[in-house]
């Protein structure tokens, strides 16, 4: 098994396993955030839910107020006027029989797939090919949708999607280093307001039961999560 640099050491000692306020481990998250790239700042929510159950599963999008910092490219399957109105809002690949057709060969260029309700029925078949990346669009997701020009904007705009796993964590990028604390701030606490409108009728007992925050490169930060139920 590898061992730790002398970097990833040095950030470890100064981490202890005491959970912080939200604002001061961002600021220590940030702080050691050091490598030579601008690091994802992330974060990492445990549930108190059992996704395996269909009354428990927890998805949704939030809109990050500070963006992500991530170039977004985003492919939209729709047809006739919307076409142009999709590349007017911003969207990269536009299409349909040839869209579905690349997709079909595996060639997924792109980070969000939009689709227009009536291109469902044609983008099924392609379930085994986009659902194990999470590119199948979905109506809790907004990806779904008619309005396929405001999809295409939200999603170039910092519109996060998130999923419960099966241990009931949602995993995350709230940010980037070079990000200012309180524009990290803002994006964590809006990923967490969206994470409790979206808690399930069937979810008992504690809801949001921990939290961690680090960089790409940076030990992991318990953040005090009392605060924030």
């Amino acid at each position: 098994m590898a061992k730790d640099g002398k970097r990833m050491r040095a950030l470890r000692e100064q981490v202890t396993e005491e959970s912080l306020e939200v604002a001061v481990a961002i600021a220590k998250v940030k702080g050691g955030a050091t490598a030579k790239f601008d690091e994802s700042i992330d974060v990492a929510i445990r549930l108190g839910v059992d996704p395996r159950k269909s009354d428990q599963a927890v998805r949704g999008v939030v809109a990050m107020p500070a963006g992500t910092g991530k170039d977004v490219k985003v492919a939209v399957l729709c047809e006739g006027d919307k076409q142009a109105a999709a590349k007017e809002a911003g969207a990269d690949i536009v299409g349909f029989e040839d869209l579905l057709e690349k997709i079909g060969k595996g060639e997924l260029g792109f980070d969000v797939l939009i689709a227009e309700p009536t291109a469902m029925p044609q983008l099924g078949k392609h379930g085994k090919v986009l659902g194990p990346k999470g590119l199948m669009p979905n109506p809790k997701q907004g990806t779904v949708t008619a309005d396929v020009a405001k999809a295409v904007k939200l999603a170039k705009a910092g519109q996060v999607a998130y999923r419960a796993e099966k241990t009931g964590i949602i995993h995350a990028a709230i940010g980037r280093a070079s990000f200012k604390e309180e524009d990290l701030q803002a994006n964590f606490h809006a990923l967490v307001g969206s994470l409790k409108q979206a808690k399930p009728a069937a979810a008992k007992g504690q809801y949001l039961v921990s939290a961690t925050l680090s960089s790409t490169m940076g030990p992991a930060v318990a953040v005090d999560v009392v605060p924030l139920r």
